[in-house]
């Protein structure tokens, strides 16, 4: 249970707040903190600050105008504190991460009397290494060879040189922190490769540009945070490295995640390997080349010469290896003599994962050789770094050693990706599990042919359960739609969420009467694709001329194929996603509203969430068709596949459940305040004519309901 100290600080932090910013307490914003606080405080550890209990997550459903960043900040961070551990606040997207920065945490340190430092974390390949910089404004002489090799990946040119001279004298004159997203242009990523580094290249404190590193600079500052701010690829990246690398060790932290419903899918793509035949065949010629000068600058050290003896042969049984497995590919797509003309792409993704047998021998011969490759890279970078250090003796100066590690490590990274691939392609099943999803892509780059072979797991449940709520001290996770068809059983399938943990919807403090859903009688069965499109055009062509209206469709082309149809005088209001930036969009809308004129924006899936139009900027939401996503992923399609064979329905389990889940987000566009007011319309008949239907209607606010034929 909280203690009453405890309880009386967040109590005390709450009134604080609420009269130093004049706010209205809110009914779901205090049973949030209440949630909160119960959870995280009840949590039992042993005398070494050890969790040993299990009860020590908590899901909480919050809707739009709760107030939930206030709520999880009073409410964790003192237990936080109490506890000796860190709390981490993770978003999904930088708009929130940045209002958390830069409002939240500053008006709470004003406002409620709670003592706290707080930092923001990124993972070191946002931050320019200034060991790379310094070489770069230098032309690259010092190392000739590792130059030659990013040139050969992509070159820099003029711009670069340009970009490298402007990052270098803002960082020296410290005009500019060195990360990434403070510059204030885009960096375009074959630049920024170039400027930064990863952990395997990092040499850390042997590096003779520590002190003035900018990733170590921040670094200090999260030392010594209590409130440490991220976002979910930041947290996932680091428990993909053992946990405590960038952020804290997972037993000594309490995580929040906000906009929770995106963790799941954030997980997946961490776990995605990947493996471009054609790009690592570039790689490796260029290794090839480079291992004279190689030699030359490393081969008086007499294990490092006995570890480069070893590459040629390793290069002569992979390129041919590698060989075969592109024809093979190309045949296995049924594409042996590759794409054809007109063709950008394909996509051939095997049945239940399986691959055939003559794919998987290839893959048992590419797991061996890449790990050999693997563990020579990996031995000779160790021993580079050793170099590095002044107080250890390798029998190889620093100033030969230094300049070669970077792209050792780089290709060690590349090596181990490789055999991750390869070992996920050799490997079976275990039988009575879901399979991984496996797929081929056939693209072209630059005119030459390019084949990808891809693994995935189809779900991050296992891997979620184990590395972060296993392994965490506590942990909140919250957002505006985590529920489907009003139950929490899917993200907790997706997200790997016990049972026993706490579960709540909390709720809302808008007046939903203020709002009507209507299915009207123009509504049609998106099967009749062009009748509904007709349907489509004839609604929007009613709407009226001063009317602030969002129009969220499921496929471009179908988007693109009404604003074709419309009148030029109904045309003339619409601002259709693509045509323009979607800030840029949303802008150019606000300001006709401003003006008292209509507008109409026409929005793809990413429109139906994030998009914020309070008050007059958006009256009338058009949903032109449930959003049922088509599991054609490779990814979706395998783990639809495995449900069918278990004897389950995927239509039933996954589509329509993720279908509720993107109807309430999408509908909660209208409300963003408590005083918004408007109208739902959705054009899409099903909704009233299959099953599902009204578990969708069911699973929405209480909105005024207009249904044609109720």
């Amino acid at each position: 249970m909280l203690d009453e100290v405890l309880k009386g600080e967040i109590q005390s932090a709450y009134r604080k707040v609420l009269d130093g910013l004049d706010l209205t307490p809110r009914y779901g914003q205090r049973l949030m903190i209440a949630e909160i606080a119960r959870t995280l405080g009840g949590i039992e550890a042993d005398d070494a600050g050890q969790r040993t209990s299990n009860e020590h997550v908590c899901v909480l459903e919050a809707g739009t105008g709760t107030g939930k960043t206030l709520a999880y900040l009073l409410a964790a961070l003192p237990v936080a504190k109490a506890r000796g551990k860190r709390l981490v606040l993770a978003t999904a997207t930088v708009a929130l991460q940045e209002q958390v920065l830069h409002q939240d945490l500053p008006s709470l340190k004003a406002h409620s009397g709670l003592a706290f430092d707080y930092a923001l974390a990124k993972g070191r390949g946002r931050y320019v290494c200034v060991a790379r910089l310094d070489q770069a404004m230098d032309g690259g002489e010092d190392n000739p060879t590792l130059s030659l090799f990013e040139q050969a990946l992509d070159s820099g040119g003029d711009d670069f040189q340009q970009l490298v001279q402007s990052l270098g004298e803002a960082y020296g004159n410290g005009r500019w922190a060195g990360d990434r997203d403070s510059w204030p242009e885009g960096i375009e990523d074959a630049h920024w490769r170039k400027l930064t580094v990863d952990h395997r290249q990092c040499t850390n404190r042997r590096c003779g540009h520590f002190g003035a590193c900018a990733f170590f600079r921040a670094r200090r500052d999260l030392d010594s945070a209590e409130v440490i701010v991220a976002n979910h690829d930041l947290v996932l990246a680091d428990l993909a490295l053992g946990g405590g690398v960038v952020l804290p060790d997972p037993g000594d932290c309490i995580y929040v995640f906000d906009e929770g419903h995106h963790l799941p899918d954030k997980a997946l793509n961490h776990f995605t390997h990947r493996f471009a035949v054609g790009f690592t065949l570039r790689w490796l010629g260029t290794l090839k080349k480079s291992l004279t000068e190689l030699n030359q600058a490393l081969a008086v050290q007499p294990t490092l010469a006995r570890l480069l003896a070893s590459l040629p042969p390793l290069f002569e049984a992979l390129e041919p290896r590698l060989g075969e497995a592109f024809s093979l590919g190309h045949q296995i797509a049924g594409r042996p003599e590759g794409l054809g003309d007109g063709e950008d792409g394909a996509q051939h993704r095997f049945e239940m994962g399986r691959v055939p047998d003559a794919l998987r021998e290839q893959a048992d011969g590419l797991v061996t050789l890449f790990a050999e490759l693997s563990r020579t890279l990996e031995s000779t970078a160790d021993i580079l770094r050793e170099s590095l250090d002044p107080d250890k003796s390798t029998g190889l100066p620093k100033e030969q050693a230094e300049p070669w590690l970077p792209l050792v490590a780089l290709l060690h990274g590349r090596a181990l990706e490789a055999h991750a691939l390869w070992q996920a392609f050799a490997e079976t099943d275990p039988e009575g599990e879901p399979p991984r999803a496996r797929w081929l892509t056939l693209e072209r780059f630059g005119g030459d042919p390019e084949l990808t072979f891809s693994a995935s797991p189809v779900s991050a449940a296992h891997t979620l359960a184990k590395s972060l709520w296993g392994r965490c001290f506590g942990a909140v996770v919250t957002s505006a739609t985590l529920t489907a068809l009003g139950r929490f059983e899917r993200l907790q399938e997706r997200a790997g969420l016990a049972n026993r943990y706490r579960y709540q919807s909390l709720p809302s403090p808008f007046d939903y009467s203020r709002a009507v859903l209507s299915v009207p009688r123009e509504a049609a069965d998106p099967s009749d694709r062009e009748g509904h499109e007709r349907a489509i055009v004839e609604f929007v062509e009613a709407l009226g001329e001063d009317e602030a209206v969002l129009a969220l469709f499921s496929s471009r082309a179908q988007l693109r194929a009404v604003e074709r149809a419309l009148s030029a005088t109904t045309r003339e209001r619409v601002l259709a996603q693509g045509r323009l930036p979607k800030r840029e969009l949303v802008e150019r809308h606000r300001a006709k509203i401003d003006k008292g004129e209509g507008s109409i924006l026409f929005g793809l899936a990413s429109f139906a969430e994030g998009i914020d139009l309070p008050g007059d900027y958006l009256t009338h939401v058009v949903i032109t068709r449930l959003p049922f996503a088509v599991p054609d992923d490779p990814v979706g399609a395998t783990l639809a596949e495995w449900i069918e064979r278990q004897g389950g329905n995927p239509f039933m389990r996954i589509s329509v459940p993720d279908a509720s889940i993107k109807l309430v987000q999408a509908c909660g566009r209208l409300i963003r305040k408590e005083a918004d007011r408007g109208r739902i319309t959705l054009l899409d008949r099903r909704v009233l004519t299959r099953r599902y239907g009204r578990a969708l209607l069911d699973a929405l606010p209480p909105f005024v309901r207009e249904i044609d034929g109720q």
